[in-house]
């Protein structure tokens, strides 16, 4: 069985897990992506990463606890409630708090906090629930002033950042105000929430409206209806707060103890950092399938261009396939022994100089001979040159390239897909085709080192694949049953059917009608045969062709674009990685009886 974890040990999981998350959001903002919709990603996880480094930086501070609401919801008169005493003047006094006051246990450190402490009132009550946490008693966020400078809104706004507890404060009057909810929504992604409906003395219950309203944004556990006033003097008569309040203050005690800070702002973290990734993937949306759309135009026109290329390449290469042919069938017979059928092809592959050289039995005199000398002299110069023109051939085709007009037709189409990607309109401009240019003179090189031994190697593979022992047993056997019949027919006449059947001798003209027969049954095989080598050999060179044809786009067209297309891939599978990672730890949070969050998709960065 295995041992239960330590609560430290835990502890250290749990840390070590969201320290890695935090190292993989660092590692998606840089470098700087080229694409606008991931640029806006980076930057909202870049203030993203300063909220994770305030919520470090306050690891070990109490819990800041903030009200929420609006203009006389009772949100001051529910603080004195939950301390026990006056600590902060509440509406009967002032219509609103124009000034956040600070309520905090005497013994605490402020220090801890990191908040301007200079911004607030500060009152330090010795109350035990203060002893775990602070209570902020934030500014309203439905007054008619504009957020500027100094405004209450912009104090609530900068106030944020450090609260890791929201006390959402509303009446029947205010619960539908759409300012507060708007504010709400921007404020509440990091927080957890505590939902309290005031005034339980004048107002109906008006939760269960409240609640339905609340569930599209938000997991709403509980709603407590307080008289925040009544729990006050019950409080400073000496008893024990009644009703609902009395449950409230429970929930803070519980699940706001010193013992379930980490607990909470690792949950915080997590909810905002969903909600970020999830506004992420928003952004890149938008642009997604202009992104498609692109990547499929580069890769339709870096298709087309390699079968143009291609194409070109094996008409250009195949301008000397007689002589590869010539080459093939000398290395065939070379790897055969002298057989009827090898015989008849070398009498084929050798069958100019042959005929060449019958013509030196009829020379009758020297200068004849000497004629006849120079015409195979010439013979052999032509065979020499044809090898050198088909050398040529091979550097000709290295150099073959796309024409520029082509180029800038297809760089126009792109740029177009680019703009509508959202992607630097640069990346398909300038520059493109000279670097296209000279990385296929770099390739060039590469393939003219070897592209002599590329077809060599060709011949050599098809002369091993057209030499083996089923096809040479079948080319042998069908003239071997021919040549048979030639000689055996007269021979079985002369020597049994003559003398035995006194049969007539067959007469000459069998032999001239059977060494016609020879002849054409000897080209229709050395036909046969050679036009398979013809075939293998035409596509082994189109596969050589195709092979050039990529080596000189392995970049793409635009190799910056492309680059550029697969970076993207990249950071949007990293940002579903963070996304499921994000996930998969929110799955682990313990589950909390009656503090609420946002949901995911609620708001951005606050």
């Amino acid at each position: 069985m295995t041992p239960t974890a330590s609560p430290e040990l835990t502890q250290l999981e749990l840390l070590a897990q969201v320290d890695d998350l935090v190292l993989r959001l660092e590692r998606f903002t840089e470098p700087n992506s080229v694409w606008d919709p991931l640029a806006r990603g980076q930057a909202l996880v870049r203030r993203l990463l300063a909220r994770v480094d305030t919520l470090r930086s306050r690891s070990q501070a109490p819990l800041v606890v903030a009200t929420f609401g609006g203009t006389g919801t009772g949100k001051s008169a529910l603080v004195n409630a939950l301390v026990g005493q006056e600590c902060t003047a509440s509406g009967r006094q002032r219509p609103t708090t124009t000034r956040p006051v600070l309520i905090v246990h005497p013994e605490t450190d402020l220090s801890l906090l990191g908040l301007p402490i200079e911004n607030f009132e500060i009152a330090k009550i010795a109350a035990p629930m203060l002893t775990d946490l602070v209570i902020l008693d934030c500014p309203d966020p439905d007054t008619n002033e504009a957020e500027t400078a100094g405004s209450n809104l912009a104090m609530l706004h900068g106030l944020l950042p450090w609260c890791d507890v929201l006390l959402y404060v509303s009446t029947q009057q205010k619960y539908r105000s759409a300012r507060v909810t708007g504010e709400l929504l921007q404020a509440a992604t990091g927080c957890r929430l505590v939902f309290v409906q005031t005034c339980a003395d004048l107002d109906s219950d008006i939760r269960d409206d409240w609640k339905k309203q609340l569930s599209e944004h938000y997991s709403v556990p509980e709603i407590f209806f307080v008289d925040s006033l009544r729990a006050l003097r019950e409080q400073q008569g000496g008893a024990e707060a009644s009703g609902e309040f009395r449950r409230l203050r429970g929930l803070f005690s519980a699940e706001l103890a010193a013992g379930r800070r980490a607990q909470i702002r690792r949950a915080n973290l997590l909810d905002l950092t969903s909600t970020t990734l999830e506004r992420c993937q928003e952004y890149c949306g938008t642009k997604l399938d202009a992104i498609g759309r692109l990547e499929e135009t580069l890769d339709l026109q870096e298709r087309k261009q390699i079968d143009v290329m291609s194409a070109r390449l094996k008409d250009e290469l195949l301008s000397s396939r007689q002589l590869w042919e010539r080459r093939l069938l000398q290395e065939i017979t070379t790897r055969w022994s002298l057989t009827p059928f090898s015989a008849v092809l070398r009498i084929y592959n050798s069958l100019g100089s042959l005929i060449a050289s019958a013509s030196f039995f009829r020379a009758r005199s020297s200068v004849q001979l000497a004629l006849i000398g120079a015409v195979q002299g010439v013979r052999w110069l032509n065979a020499r040159k044809e090898e050198l023109v088909s050398d040529n051939r091979l550097d000709r085709a290295a150099s073959l390239g796309l024409d520029d007009s082509v180029l800038r037709e297809t760089q126009i189409e792109v740029a177009g897909y680019v703009r509508d990607a959202g992607l630097d309109p640069a990346l398909a401009q300038g520059g493109s085709i000279e670097q296209l240019r000279s990385e296929a003179l770099r390739v060039e090189g590469q393939f003219l080192g070897d592209a002599a031994g590329k077809i060599d190697e060709i011949i050599a593979e098809l002369a091993v694949r057209h030499s083996g022992s089923l096809g040479r047993i079948v080319y042998e056997t069908l003239l071997c049953l021919l040549l048979a019949y030639i000689v055996g027919w007269p021979a079985y006449n002369f020597f049994v059917a003559h003398p035995i059947f006194d049969k007539d001798l067959i007469s000459s003209d069998f032999y001239i009608h059977g060494g016609v027969f020879l002849v054409i049954w000897s080209a229709i095989l050395v036909m046969v045969f050679t036009s398979r080598l013809r075939v293998g050999l035409v596509d082994r060179v189109g596969d050589l062709a195709q092979q050039m044809a990529q080596q000189r786009l392995a970049n793409g067209l635009f190799p910056k674009l492309e680059h550029a297309c697969q970076d993207l891939r990249i950071q949007r599978e990293q940002l579903a990685a963070l996304g499921a990672q994000t996930a998969a730890l929110r799955r682990e949070l313990p589950a909390s009886t009656g503090l609420g969050n946002a949901r995911a998709d609620t708001a951005g960065v606050g």
